[in-house]
């Protein structure tokens, strides 16, 4: 592995502390990564916890295979897979789910991933190189309404609608974007004004990462999945890097954690609550200064009520 390619893991301390409360769990790290919480959480669990991990890069399941414990697993698949997985492992309760969104520094600073605007590379951007369509792939195919709504819903780019108008006259024209250079010079010539200090083509390229690799509709399947499995006590943690990813979360955080009436059987008892907000916990001053990449990192973690008999 290339050193300028290692990741840093955000929230470290904070994550662990909060998600473990019996060593002798199981507990699944639904982002491996690079391992940095995996190997945290393996540190903290005694002779009988277990951990689950999963990833969809294929790099990262190879950095997973150095992990020589008989008490962890590393499956490839995203984290939306869990309940299918751990079912055909025979696991039907665990103790905590951790959830690190997001793209890691290595998918950002290896150029051949194509996920930065930093470096000239294939528009690739899939998480998992080994099935889906490319970003590059998506914007030969698409038209301006569907490119626009992605860069629109998925980026909360304002000028959404001329970027796509400017990929599909490209296109037209003969010379489709296939390369993250392309790419980003295209957003600057079309966004002419920006936040301090922000590539024009951050919220394009943030778009498309996340539509190429579905991620936001992989995170409300995985919260649903982490909260049938988690039994009674058992910790929910997740660590995300956008308001896009936040709202989602703690959305279902909210709606999870009130009686629900059905208004259809005015009568019946409410829907019991089944979490329970612990906390909201943001990266401190020294970890910002020493990891940039930390500062927009926000970690929600709920606890899973006992389940009504």
């Amino acid at each position: 592995m290339n050193a300028a390619w290692t990741h840093t893991t955000v929230l470290l301390t904070e994550a662990v502390d909060a998600l473990v409360t019996r060593t002798s769990g199981t507990y699944v790290d639904g982002t491996f990564g690079r391992g940095g919480h995996a190997r945290a959480l393996l540190q903290r669990l005694d002779a009988q916890g277990r951990l689950i991990a999963f990833d969809k890069d294929p790099e990262a399941v190879a950095a997973a295979a150095q992990i020589a414990d008989a008490r962890f697993t590393i499956c490839h698949a995203g984290f939306d897979a869990m309940a299918a997985e751990l079912a055909a492992r025979g696991v039907t309760a665990v103790q905590g789910v951790l959830l690190d969104l997001g793209v890691s520094s290595p998918q950002i600073d290896n150029p051949e991933r194509g996920f930065s605007f930093r470096h000239d590379a294939p528009l690739d951007m899939r998480m998992d190189t080994t099935r889906g369509e490319t970003a590059a792939e998506f914007l030969a195919r698409a038209d301006a309404r569907e490119i626009a709504e992605v860069i629109r819903d998925y980026g909360e780019e304002r000028f959404a609608v001329p970027i796509a108008k400017a990929l599909v006259a490209r296109r037209a024209g003969g010379a489709p974007v296939r390369r993250t250079g392309e790419l980003s010079a295209l957003v600057a010539g079309v966004v002419k004004t920006r936040e301090p200090g922000q590539n024009p083509a951050t919220r394009t390229f943030q778009a498309l990462r996340i539509h190429v690799n579905a991620e936001l509709e992989a995170l409300e399947q995985g919260l649903s999945a982490a909260l049938a499995l988690l039994a009674p006590e058992g910790r929910l943690a997740v660590i995300s890097f956008h308001s896009l990813e936040d709202r989602i979360v703690k959305t279902f955080i909210a709606r999870e954690s009130r009686d629900v009436v059905d208004r259809r059987a005015p009568f019946a008892p409410p829907r019991a609550l089944r979490l329970r907000a612990i906390a909201r916990i943001k990266p401190g001053y020294a970890e910002v200064e020493a990891n940039p990449r930390a500062r927009s990192a926000v970690l929600r973690v709920a606890e899973r009520t006992e389940v009504p008999m």
